[in-house]
């Protein structure tokens, strides 16, 4: 199983009207898996303000997916290109496909820079079809304003960020058990009584993940 990170912005989500829009909030998706029957689920979501530059988010959401995936392949678009995010990549074990900008050059010799730039412009259709696997992404946004609708209700922004994560938890949650109809997953339930803490339940859910 691939996990691949295909970075972006949900912008589509927003807050109600009453709201100032000033202090609108927007997430981060770091990244999805690839359920054969049940669709992506996020591995590592982030919410900053709708001005937030998007390159510096990139290293704590790999971090998190890291922490319960293995990191193959990593498609972004160009607002997250930098050597750092490169060799973040690449020190998890995986491959960064983010597409140079118009005026990038080459680099020094011998450099992750330099190979990817290479791969980039002498392999282009190759790249790109890796790359385009970033579609995912905005095919787990669609997903989230389809069945949990492209607004929020709360007023304050604590609410609102809440809101936003309660939706794309909901996502995940919808994933894993259309896959375990599918593809025929017994379920783990715990023993009548026991209360699972918070770290229990990521295990669990992380243990099923694994499991597809």
């Amino acid at each position: 199983m691939k996990v691949r990170t295909p970075s972006a912005i949900p912008r589509g989500i927003q807050s109600p009207p009453s709201a100032d829009s000033s202090s609108r909030s927007s997430g981060s998706i770091c990244g999805s898996v690839n359920f054969k029957g049940g669709g992506f689920i996020v591995t590592a979501l982030e919410i900053h303000e709708r001005d937030a530059a998007d390159c510096p988010m990139f290293k704590p959401l790999l971090e998190t997916t890291a922490k319960n995936f293995s990191v193959k392949e990593v498609p972004a678009d160009k607002a997250y290109l930098s050597h750092a995010n490169l060799e973040q990549v690449d020190k998890l074990g995986g491959t960064a496909y983010i597409p140079f900008k118009s005026n990038s050059v080459q680099g020094e010799a011998g450099r992750l820079w330099e190979k990817m730039y290479l791969y980039y412009q002498f392999n282009r259709e190759e790249f790109e079809a890796h790359y385009h696997q970033r579609s995912n992404a905005e095919s787990v946004f669609s997903m989230v304003k389809a069945k949990f609708r492209d607004h929020v209700r709360s007023k304050c922004d604590v609410a609102m960020k809440n809101e936003v994560l309660c939706k794309f938890l909901c996502h995940n949650i919808c994933c894993v058990i259309m896959s375990q109809v599918e593809l025929g997953i017994e379920a783990t339930f715990w023993k009548d009584g026991a209360t699972p803490t918070i770290n229990a339940l990521a295990q669990e859910l992380a243990g099923l993940v694994r499991e597809i």
